[in-house]
């Protein structure tokens, strides 16, 4: 736990609105099952302590620790006590305070958690603060709104946007004179020119890691099919699309364009340190797009990126991941305005920069992107802004269960690249037990 961060300076329009915020409570409501705006304990004068709580690197923590002394240096009665520490174990440390009724006022969670969260009861519904304009998001690309929705209720606002990506190593690809991967080539395609690689290099290097167990690889190649991931609180695809899907990347094993199943097993985390083209085990590996810069610092030889293969379509306006509020919260109305201030606010966002992708707001991101003097969050701003127009329209979240259908779905990859299952059982297997555990 991390001590209350220090509050300089005032801002007198900002503390009338929130003296006004303080002052005036609201109807409450409750999870799914309400609407409008939650309800404010009254409270006097005296200060206000918001709990906040992310994941994330150092880099990450000291910008976002920077735009809330912001926040409180125009709203001293405001302040923060943060929280943060690495992905791994975020979500396991999240559920804990959750059963405890312990939950922060404040906090960061990403699409595989926000419809979980929300049909459980413990996210706040923003929707009323959306409708009155405290949280304003008519900035922001209609999908990017539409994808923080759940039941047409906005339970998340995007604290910024990313794309699936292919991440290269360019200096491989220069010393074995093999072309670079480009944004919406075919899968087909793809695979011939991971084959290749792995070819010129006499098998010591293999083309592409193996993404048949990573959901959104999946996601998107469906999409590309005019295939959903999700109808509702089903699967949104028959057996046969997976199969294809397993059969291709067994295609790709037999042409030795994919690694061994122990290294790809190590790199399925998506953990930026394990990933294959920073250990040089591959020339290519799937990252996100905010990703990057932090690929670029583990690996010695000079990355790139594109979008994914399949059509720029596949893609949608994707948040990296959001601000979201817990419904037992206290202050509703202050929180509301927190997050209007992190996500909305042109300084806020040349504060915090691409560290969680590109800002959500197109305001505020035209406003930082014209600023970047780093070449790698150039590079990610770039792919934006070539996929920005092309994009096909949003999927509403995942489904609760969401996070145990990923799980199911590496496993049953696994299952086929060590020969446990073919990939027509590990097909069966999966579809009845993903679809169990979305009916939960």
């Amino acid at each position: 736990m991390r001590p209350p961060l220090v509050r300089p300076g005032v801002d007198p329009a900002r503390r009338r609105l929130l003296g006004a915020l303080l002052g005036v409570p609201l109807l409450a409501t409750g999870g799914l099952s309400g609407c409008g705006v939650e309800a404010e304990s009254p409270t006097p004068d005296g200060p206000v302590e918001l709990s906040v709580f992310w994941y994330g690197g150092t880099r990450r923590a000291e910008a976002t620790e920077r735009a809330l002394r912001l926040y409180s240096a125009r709203n001293p009665q405001v302040t923060f006590r943060v929280t943060w520490q690495g992905q791994g174990g975020y979500y396991e440390r999240l559920a804990t305070q959750a059963g405890g009724g312990n939950v922060p006022d404040l906090f960061q969670i990403d699409d595989s958690m926000l419809g979980d969260y929300a049909q459980r009861g413990i996210l706040l519904d923003l929707g009323g603060y959306v409708d009155d304009g405290r949280i304003n998001l008519n900035t922001l690309p209609p999908g990017l709104v539409d994808y923080g929705k759940i039941d047409d209720r906005v339970y998340g606002v995007a604290a910024a946007q990313t794309h699936a990506a292919v991440v290269f190593n360019r200096d491989l690809l220069r010393r074995l004179g093999v072309a670079e991967p480009t944004t919406s080539m075919t899968w087909a395609d793809y695979l011939s020119w991971a084959a290749r690689v792995t070819r010129v290099s006499r098998g010591r290097v293999a083309g592409s890691m193996d993404p048949s167990g990573d959901h959104r690889a999946l996601w998107l190649w469906l999409r590309g099919l005019g295939t959903r991931f999700y109808q509702g609180r089903q699967l949104g695809f028959g057996p046969a699309a997976l199969l294809d899907w397993f059969e291709f990347w067994e295609r790709a094993r037999s042409q030795r364009a994919t690694p061994a199943a122990a290294l790809v097993d190590r790199a399925d985390s998506g953990e930026p340190a394990r990933q294959l083209v920073v250990s040089r085990h591959t020339a290519a590996s799937f990252a996100w797009s905010h990703q990057f810069p932090e690929l670029q610092r583990y690996s010695e030889d000079e990355l790139a990126l594109v979008g994914f293969p399949g059509p720029r379509a596949a893609q949608w306006d994707r948040a990296s991941m959001y601000w979201a509020g817990f419904r037992g919260t206290r202050h509703p109305q202050v929180v509301a305005d927190v997050v209007d201030f992190l996500t909305g606010s042109v300084e806020v966002g040349r504060l915090l920069g691409t560290e969680r992708g590109l800002p959500a707001s197109l305001t505020v991101r035209q406003a930082v992107v014209q600023t970047l003097d780093d070449p790698l969050a150039e590079q990610v701003a770039a792919l934006g802004e070539a996929l920005h127009q092309q994009v096909g329209p949003a999927p509403a979240p995942p489904p609760r269960g969401h996070g145990e259908v990923r799980a199911l779905l590496t496993e049953a990859a696994r299952s086929i690249r060590a020969g446990r299952s073919g990939a027509r059982a590990a097909t069966t297997q999966f579809m009845a037990r993903a679809q169990a555990a979305l009916a939960r």
